[in-house]
C-alpha cells in the first residue's frame, strides 16, 4: 500500500473542513459558527481514531469483544460507541439531531473527565437562537455531518501525525481573518507565532507558559520549536469559548499532559500552587492591546506581589500583563517574550516608571519592530520585547539590542506577512547581539537612560534612506519631451474630429 502523500492529505482535509462553513455562512458570524465546525472535526478525529484501533484489534483478537472491551478502555479517549461521529452520522435524519449531538458530546466528556472535563460545555448543537427552528437547524446539522463524513482522520491514512493539528490551526487561522478585530483577540498569526518560539528557543525539559492563550496557538509553536515532546504547557484563557479550543488544539497537537485553566489573568490567576505562581523557564504571550478596565483598583494589594514596579493606568493593561509574565519566569534563567502595541516603549506616568525599573534591573534584552498590519483587526505595527533573568549569564552586560524589522515584509492585499527570509534575518541578528547599519543597533545602558528610558526604536536605529539626487536637467528634457508628444497627439485628435464633422 503506497504511503499517503501528507502535503495532498492536508490539502485535502483543509479544503473539506472549510467547505462545511458552507452549511452555516450567511446564518451566523464565523465567530459563533467556528465553534460548531471545530467541535466537529475535533469528534470526526476521535470517533477515527477509535475506529482505526478496533480495525487492529478485531484483526488480533478476533471476536473476542471482552478482550476489545477492556483495551478500548485503555485508549487515550474512551469514545462509546453511542456516541462516535459514525453512530450519529446513521442518525442524521433523527427530529432531534442537535440533542444526540449534545448527548454524544456530554457522554465522551463524562467517560474523559480528567482530559476534556468543561471543554464541551459552552458548544450547543440544538440551539435555536443560532441554528434556527427545528426544521432549519436538523437540516443545517444534517449537512454538517454529511460534509464530514467522507474524512478519514484514521491515523494511518494521515502520513503525517501533524495534519489533524495543522488542519485545526489553518481552520482558526482562517476564523481570525473572517471575524477581524475579535479574530485578533484568539489568534496569533502563525509566522508571528514562529518568530516568538525561535526567539525564546525553548528546550527540552523546560516549562512553557502563555498566560494570554487565546485558541493556544502560540503555546503549541513554542512547544513545536523544542522538537520533543518532553515539554510542560501551561495557558491561561479568559474566554470559556476560546479555552474550549485551546483544550481541543492542545490535544490534536498531542500536548494531553498541557493545562490550560479558564481565568481572568491578571485578578485570578489558575495556574497556582500553594497560594504561589507557577513559574516558567518560558513565557511568551500576544496579550490584548491596551486593555482598559483590567483590574488597576485592586493591583496595590495583589496577594502575588506582582505590581510592585508600580501600577499601570486602569485603561491600559499593557504592563499588567508584562509585570505578571516577569514574575513568573523562573529566577535566573527564566524568558520572557511579549507582543506589544508600540506606545508601551514610550509611554509616560506609572508606565514609564515601570518600563525604567525594568531596564535598571537589567531585564530587558532586546526591542523587536515588526511591519505593520501583520495582525487580526489592527493595522498598527507592532513591536516584540524579549526579557531575560539570566540576562548577565549570556554575555550582553547591560547592553538592550534593538531592531528595526518594520520593512521586512510582504505586501498581501488584506494583510502583510512576514516569510523565512524576514524572520531568519531577524533571529540571526538576535543572536549576533550586534548592530547591523540602518537594521540594529546595540545600546549600552547609558544610551537608554540619556534618553529617558524611552524604547522608541527610531531613537536608536537610523533607518533613514535617503532619496537618490534628482538630476534636474534630465527632468527639464523630460518634460520638453512629454509636452512636444502632447501637441502632436491633440494635433492628431483635432484632425480625426474635424473628419468626423465634431
Amino acid at each position: 500500500m503506497p504511503k499517503p502523500n501528507a502535503n495532498d492529505r492536508k490539502e485535502e482535509i483543509n479544503r473539506t473542513a472549510w467547505k462545511a462553513c458552507d452549511t452555516f455562512r450567511g446564518v451566523m458570524d464565523s465567530s459563533v459558527y467556528k465553534d460548531y465546525i471545530l467541535t466537529m472535526l475535533f469528534l470526526k478525529y476521535l470517533s477515527d481514531v477509535r475506529r482505526q484501533h478496533v480495525e487492529e484489534l478485531e484483526a488480533k483478537f478476533g471476536k473476542d469483544k471482552d478482550m476489545i472491551k477492556r483495551r478500548l478502555a485503555r485508549e487515550r479517549f474512551i469514545i462509546p460507541e453511542t456516541a462516535t461521529f459514525d453512530t450519529l452520522y446513521t442518525k442524521r435524519d433523527a427530529e432531534n439531531i442537535g440533542e444526540l449531538i449534545n448527548q454524544a458530546l456530554d457522554d465522551i466528556e463524562e467517560e474523559n473527565k480528567a482530559k476534556l472535563e468543561g471543554v464541551f460545555r459552552k458548544i450547543d448543537f440544538n440551539n435555536e437562537l443560532y441554528l434556527g427552528e427545528t426544521k432549519d437547524r436538523n437540516r443545517r446539522l444534517k449537512h454538517l455531518l454529511e460534509d464530514f463524513e467522507p474524512l478519514d482522520l484514521r491515523p494511518k491514512t494521515l502520513g503525517s501525525a501533524d495534519i489533524i493539528g495543522d488542519c485545526y490551526e489553518y481552520l482558526i487561522s482562517r476564523f481570525a481573518s473572517d471575524a477581524g478585530k475579535k479574530g485578533g483577540e484568539f489568534y496569533t498569526p502563525s509566522e508571528v507565532a514562529t518568530l516568538l518560539a525561535r526567539l525564546l528557543a525553548p528546550k527540552a525539559g523546560q516549562r512553557v507558559c502563555d498566560p494570554a492563550c487565546g485558541s493556544g496557538s502560540l503555546l503549541v509553536k513554542v512547544a513545536r520549536e523544542i522538537g520533543s515532546a518532553n515539554v510542560s504547557v501551561g495557558g491561561m484563557e479568559n474566554n470559556n469559548q476560546t479555552y474550549a479550543l485551546a483544550r481541543m488544539n492542545m490535544f490534536l497537537h498531542g500536548l494531553d499532559s498541557a493545562r490550560i485553566e479558564w481565568c481572568d489573568t491578571i485578578n485570578s490567576p489558575k495556574l497556582v500552587e500553594d497560594n504561589k505562581l507557577l513559574h516558567y523557564d518560558i513565557v511568551a504571550a500576544n496579550p490584548p492591546f491596551s486593555l482598559d478596565k483590567w483590574g488597576a483598583e485592586k493591583a496595590a494589594s495583589d496577594r502575588f506581589g506582582r505590581f510592585h514596579r508600580g501600577i499601570p493606568p486602569k485603561s491600559r493593561g499593557d504592563y499588567a500583563f508584562i509585570s505578571h509574565m516577569i514574575e513568573t519566569a523562573t529566577a535566573g534563567t527564566g524568558k520572557v517574550g511579549v507582543i506589544v502595541a508600540h506606545g508601551v516603549l514610550f509611554r509616560g506616568g506609572s508606565e514609564g516608571k515601570i518600563r525604567q525599573s525594568l531596564i535598571e534591573e537589567n531585564l530587558l534584552e532586546a526591542v523587536i519592530g515588526l511591519p505593520e498590519n501583520l495582525f487580526f483587526g489592527t493595522g498598527i505595527p507592532a513591536a516584540i520585547l524579549l526579557f531575560n533573568k539570566g540576562k548577565e549569564k549570556a554575555r550582553h552586560g547591560t547592553d538592550i539590542l534593538f531592531i528595526d524589522a518594520s520593512r521586512e515584509l510582504e505586501q498581501g492585499t488584506n494583510q502583510n506577512k512576514l516569510r523565512p527570509q524576514h524572520l531568519d534575518k531577524i533571529v540571526r541578528t538576535y543572536r549576533d547581539f550586534q548592530s547591523v547599519e540602518k537594521y540594529a543597533h546595540r545600546a549600552t545602558f547609558q544610551e537608554v537612560r540619556d534618553n529617558d528610558f524611552n524604547l522608541n526604536i527610531p531613537r536608536y536605529v537610523d533607518s533613514f534612506e535617503e532619496e537618490p539626487p534628482i538630476d534636474l536637467k534630465k527632468v527639464k528634457k523630460e518634460i520638453i519631451r512629454l509636452e512636444n508628444e502632447l501637441i502632436e497627439v491633440r494635433t492628431k485628435m483635432k484632425a480625426y474630429l474635424e473628419e468626423l464633422g465634431i
